[in-house]
C-alpha cells in the first residue's frame, strides 16, 4: 500500500515549482467525496512531517450535502475533534488551474497515538486487502469512469450536446463512439489530458459513451489498490475543475437524465502472485479459466447483495438500474458481455483479468474496490461456485436480483455476514447508520415532483 510521504518529497517538489503559494490538502470521505482545507507556503510543510498536522474528524464523515450525521457520535456529539493526517507519497502535485501557483496532496489519517482512523476509507480498503496479502497475492486494478458535460440554459441543467458543423445548433441522437464528438470537446479533453500528466494520473483512451454529452476516461492498471482508487478521485476532481474552465460543469451522477444512460465505475482486477504470475491464467478442470478465477467470481457473486449499499451509495445510484441498459442486476459472470456483472474481457493469459461492472461511478472508489476484493478473497478461501456462465453473444434476461432500491440495499448490507470481517465491524455498523439517515433526510424532503404528480390532483 501507499506509504506515508516526507519532507524530502516536498522539497524536491518546491525545488521545481518555487513559486507555490497554496498546498490544498484532501481526504475522500464516505461518499468518496474529496474534503480538506489549504495551507499557505508557510504552513505546506506540516503534512510532511512525521508527527503530521490536525484534520477534522467529521470531514471524513459527512452526508452529500456535508452535514455531520447525528445517528453516530463522531462529528456531532463528539465534539468534533481533530485527528492526524499526513500526506500520501506521490500524491503531491501541482494545481495547473488555480489562479495562484498552487499544489495539492491526498493524505490519510490517524489517531491522535498514531494508530489508523477506523473511519478514513483508505484504512478500510488495506483491511479488505490484507488477507489476499497475506495469501502471497497481489491485486492489479484499473477504473474507468463515466460522466456527463452539462450546461445550464438559464431554467435547467442539460447534457452538452454536440453542435451540428458550422452552427451553434445542437446535434441530437446516441451517435456512440462517434470521433466527432471527441472533437467537439477536443478543448476540454486537450487540456484534461495534459493536468493528468501534470499529476501523474494515468489516464488513457477518452470514449463518447452511450448518451450525448456522456463521455468514459480510462485509467491505466496499477499493482496498488489504493493508488488505483486514488487515481479515480483525483480524475474526477480534475475533469470537474477543467469543465469549469471551459465554461461547463461536469456530473458523476448515476443516472442525470430519466432517458440517457447512467454513468457507471467500471473495475479491472487481476491477481499476482509472489513471482508475479496470473492466477486468473489458465483453464479449470472443467476447461473453463482458472479455479481461482472461477472461485473469485463465485465470491463476488455470493457478497453482491451486501456491497450493492456501497456500490449504489444514494437515492440517485438506483435510478441507473434499469432492463436492457448494459447495467446488471443480478450477479451473472461470463466472456466478453457488457450485460454481465462480471465480464472477463478478451485478453491473453497475462491480462486475464474480471471487469466489475456494477458500482456507479458515484460511488467511493476506495470502498467499492474494498467490497470487491473482500468477495474475491471470501471466494478464493471457501472455492465458492460461480454458478452458470453466461456465454458471449448469448442473450440474457434482465430479471433483478441484486437489492435495486436503497432501502432493500441498506437492508442487505446490514444483514451481511461476509463484509463486516473485511471492513471491520465498527465501520460496517458507522457505515449502514449514516446511509440510513441520509436516506432518511432524503425521502423527507419534499421536491418538485411531488407538486407536479400530486399537489393539483390529490
Amino acid at each position: 500500500m501507499t506509504a506515508p510521504a516526507n519532507i524530502s518529497e516536498l522539497e524536491t517538489f518546491l525545488q521545481a515549482a518555487p513559486d507555490t503559494e497554496v498546498l490544498e490538502i484532501a481526504a475522500a470521505d464516505v461518499n468518496g467525496i474529496l474534503r480538506g482545507k489549504r495551507l499557505p507556503r508557510t504552513e505546506i510543510q506540516k503534512p510532511f512531517a512525521e508527527s503530521g498536522m490536525n484534520f477534522c474528524a467529521s470531514s471524513l464523515l459527512l452526508d452529500s450535502k456535508g452535514n455531520v450525521f447525528t445517528s453516530v457520535p463522531y462529528g456531532g456529539r463528539d465534539g468534533d475533534p481533530d485527528v492526524l493526517a499526513r500526506a500520501v507519497a506521490g500524491s503531491l502535485a501541482a494545481v495547473p488551474w488555480a489562479s495562484v501557483p498552487s499544489a495539492q496532496v491526498l493524505v490519510e489519517t490517524a489517531n491522535q497515538d498514531g494508530s489508523p482512523l477506523f473511519l478514513d476509507p483508505r484504512h478500510v480498503l488495506r483491511n479488505a486487502l490484507q488477507p489476499l496479502t497475506d495469501m502471497g497475492l497481489r491485486p492489479v486494478i484499473a477504473t474507468e469512469l463515466e460522466f456527463y458535460l452539462l450546461e445550464h440554459d438559464g431554467r435547467e441543467w442539460r447534457a452538452r450536446l454536440p453542435r451540428i458543423p458550422g452552427s451553434e445548433l445542437p446535434q441530437d441522437g446516441l451517435q456512440y463512439s462517434v470521433l466527432e464528438d471527441l472533437v467537439d470537446v477536443d478543448p476540454f479533453l486537450a487540456e484534461l489530458a495534459a493536468v493528468c500528466r501534470a499529476q501523474n494520473i494515468p489516464a488513457g483512451a477518452a470514449v463518447s459513451e452511450f448518451a450525448p454529452g456522456q463521455f468514459e476516461i480510462n485509467l491505466h492498471h496499477v499493482d496498488d489498490p489504493a493508488l488505483a482508487c486514488d487515481h479515480a478521485v483525483l480524475l474526477k476532481r480534475a475533469v470537474k475543475a477543467i469543465a469549469r474552465q471551459h465554461d461547463l460543469a461536469a456530473s458523476f451522477m448515476a443516472k442525470p437524465f430519466e432517458d440517457s444512460a447512467g454513468c457507471g465505475m467500471h473495475i479491472h482486477l487481476s491477481l499476482l502472485d509472489e513471482a508475479g504470475n496470473n492466477v486468473f491464467a489458465g483453464t479449470s478442470t472443467d476447461g473453463q479459466f482458472s479455479n481461482t478465477l472461477r472461485h473469485a467470481i463465485g465470491g463476488m457473486a455470493a457478497t453482491m447483495p451486501e456491497s450493492m449499499a456501497i456500490f449504489a451509495p444514494n437515492a440517485n445510484s438506483y435510478r441507473r438500474y434499469k432492463p436492457k441498459t448494459f447495467v446488471p442486476m443480478t450477479p451473472s459472470w461470463g466472456p466478453n458481455h457488457r450485460h454481465l456483472a462480471m465480464r472477463i474481457p478478451v485478453s491473453s493469459n497475462a491480462n486475464t483479468r474480471v471487469e466489475h461492472r456494477v458500482a456507479g461511478a458515484d460511488a467511493n472508489p476506495y470502498l467499492v474496490v474494498a467490497a470487491i476484493l473482500a468477495g474475491m478473497h471470501h471466494g478464493i478461501v471457501t472455492a465458492a461456485e460461480p454458478g452458470p456462465m453466461v456465454q458471449a453473444g448469448e442473450e440474457v434476461t434482465h430479471d433483478a436480483t441484486l437489492p435495486i432500491r436503497w432501502e432493500y440495499a441498506l437492508d442487505a448490507y446490514d444483514a451481511g455476514k461476509i463484509l463486516p470481517q473485511y471492513l471491520g465491524q465498527d465501520y460496517h455498523r458507522v457505515f449502514v447508520s449514516c446511509r440510513r439517515e441520509e436516506c432518511d433526510r432524503f425521502r423527507a424532503e419534499v421536491s418538485n415532483r411531488d407538486y407536479e404528480w400530486y399537489l393539483r390532483a390529490v
